[in-house]
Order: C-alpha cells, then sequence, then structure tokens
C-alpha cells in the first residue's frame, strides 16, 4: 500500500530534525532527504562500521566544521577523501577562507592573487602559509621514513598531520585524536602533491606508499560485521568506498548525496543501483539516493539524526 503524501507545515521556532521528519513525506527529493535520514539510523542502530566520504570542496565551505563534529563524536569509523580536503583543512587551522560572490570577475580575481571556489576565495598567500606548514613537516616524515626503513602510507602521514596541527574544528586533527583513519588514494593531487615534489628535489628519496592504505581498509571491511556508506559527492573518494567493499559483496548501506547526472556513465552521477550491479552494494541493501547541494542537504540531514 503506498504512503500518502502530507504536506508540509511550519511552525515558529520549529527545530530542522522536525522539518525533516514531515519531508520524508512531502515527495520528490524531500522524501529522499528523509529516507536518507531514516537509512543512516539504520546503520547506526546496526552497529555497521560506517565510511564518510567526500570532497575537497565541502571542506572549504562551513561542512569542514560539521565533519570534525561527527569524527569527535566517533559517528564514522573512517574517512575516505582527496587530499585537496586534508590540505585545506590545513590551511584553516591557521587562517580563513572567505566569502565572495558566484558571479566575480574572475580577470580582476586572478590579478589579485585571489581563487574563487563557486563563491569561496582563496587568497594565494594561503597556499604560502601551507608551504611554510608542510616543508618542516615533510622532514619530520622524512626522518621517519629512515628509521622506520619504508615509505609512509597516506593515512600514516595524515594522522601525523593531525597530531602537529592542533584545531578542534579540524577534521584531520579529530581523526587522529579520536583513532579514524583518514584513507586518501591519491595524496600527490593539489597543492600537497606539489609541494611534496618540491621537497622532493632537494630529498630524491622521500616519498608515499599510495598502495600503503588498501591493507588497513580492506581489512576493516573484511573484519566487519555490517559496512555503511554516506557518500557526499562523487569521484575517488566515492569509487574507493564502494569499490573496496566489493570484497565482503557490497555495503550493506548506502547513502548518496550528489548534483552528478548519470547520463554520461560518470561514477560521480551512478546511482546506488548501478553499483549493485558490481557487487558494490548489496542486492537488499538500503540506500537512498539524495540529488541535491551536500552543504545544504546533509546539515539538515545531521541535525535530524539528532532527533
Amino acid at each position: 500500500m503506498a504512503e500518502t503524501v502530507k504536506g508540509i507545515k511550519i511552525t515558529k521556532g520549529q527545530a530542522a530534525s522536525v522539518l525533516v521528519a514531515q519531508m520524508r513525506f512531502a515527495g520528490l527529493q524531500a522524501s529522499e532527504l528523509g529516507k536518507a535520514v531514516e537509512v543512516i539510523r539504520e546503520m547506526k542502530r546496526a552497529k555497521a562500521t560506517v565510511f564518510l566520504t567526500f570532497t575537497s570542496n565541502m571542506v572549504s565551505s562551513g561542512l569542514r566544521e560539521l565533519f570534525a563534529q561527527l569524527c569527535e563524536e566517533r559517528f564514522v569509523d573512517a574517512v575516505i577523501t582527496s587530499i585537496g580536503s586534508v590540505e585545506e583543512d590545513l590551511i584553516k587551522t591557521r587562517k580563513p577562507f572567505l566569502l565572495g560572490d558566484f558571479a566575480m570577475d574572475d580577470k580582476h580575481l586572478h590579478k589579485r592573487g585571489i581563487n574563487r571556489i563557486g563563491n569561496i576565495l582563496v587568497p594565494n598567500d594561503r597556499y604560502v602559509l601551507l608551504e611554510k606548514m608542510l616543508k618542516p613537516f615533510f622532514e619530520k616524515e622524512l626522518s621517519k621514513q629512515k628509521k622506520t626503513g619504508r615509505m609512509l602510507s597516506p593515512n600514516e602521514m595524515i594522522f601525523d598531520l593531525g597530531k602537529v596541527f592542533k584545531d578542534e574544528n579540524s577534521f584531520v586533527f579529530q581523526c587522529a585524536k579520536n583513532g579514524i583513519p583518514v584513507f586518501c588514494p591519491a595524496p600527490t593531487d593539489g597543492a600537497f602533491g606539489l609541494q611534496l615534489f618540491f621537497f622532493k628535489q632537494d630529498h630524491p628519496e622521500f616519498g608515499i606508499d599510495v598502495t600503503g592504505d588498501m591493507k588497513k581498509l580492506a581489512e576493516k571491511v573484511l573484519l566487519s560485521q555490517k559496512t555503511g556508506g554516506i557518500i557526499l559527492g562523487g569521484g575517488f573518494a566515492k569509487h574507493h568506498a564502494i569499490g573496496v567493499n566489493i570484497l565482503r559483496g557490497g555495503f550493506d548501506y548506502a547513502v548518496y548525496v550528489c548534483t552528478a547526472s548519470e547520463y554520461d556513465g560518470s561514477l560521480s552521477g551512478a546511482k546506488t543501483r548501478e553499483a549493485i550491479s558490481w557487487g558494490k552494494i548489496r542486492e537488499k541493501a538500503r540506500t537512498a539516493h539524495v540529488e541535491g547541494d551536500a552543504s545544504v542537504v546533509f546539515p539538515l540531514m545531521v541535525s535530524a539524526l539528532d532527533a
């Protein structure tokens, strides 16, 4: 028997959680958002190992602090993201990003030494700061590499970063503090990779074992009774999470939030049902796919979970 579509009513001082509860029966993406909250609640009740993935633009935004909060509360068990997320998180421990506008003159911004991420502005001096932060860190990691006789994995290096750059609003710090691994399949991307390249000119023996994360990640998947994925956005972070779950026959629970389309065959736009064909999500898994901007959708989802 199909559910009845129900209208949304707003009252003064109403909690966001009450709104999201009403959205479950409103139809369209509102209903999918409500369903996503139910799936996440279920994965937590089942004590599933929860993998959170996100793209770096979300760390550019105010979602960074929400990710840090979830890691502080140990709501998730593992994070998979890009090195861009890590480097922007580090920069924000020292200097903030700025709010601009989507319609700003990019040629004018370039002349002023300001980079734009949507309506978020990042002046070049932030990357000068990053270089100053990373050079002494790389020197310590090189010493550690020499002592252990092996290159470090991305998650080991990110853990060490979290121990050095302490900030309660940093997800890297909170993950290190709470023993949550941050897996990064592409550690040479972005400004971090560029600084790594510069450092290697004087220290050619220094390197990162890009396959080093796989053993720890695979163990986390294989030793879990159930697994759940909260997949924000797409890219290789999404694929790394669903791909490794092939080892156990797929995720038991999966929630996708993205704006990409599936018509061009991109992984970023692929629905949860497509992952079933690969064995990345189980046939009987509980899933939801919310088509929307994570900066809007995800805070609403988290607020509803607290209810």
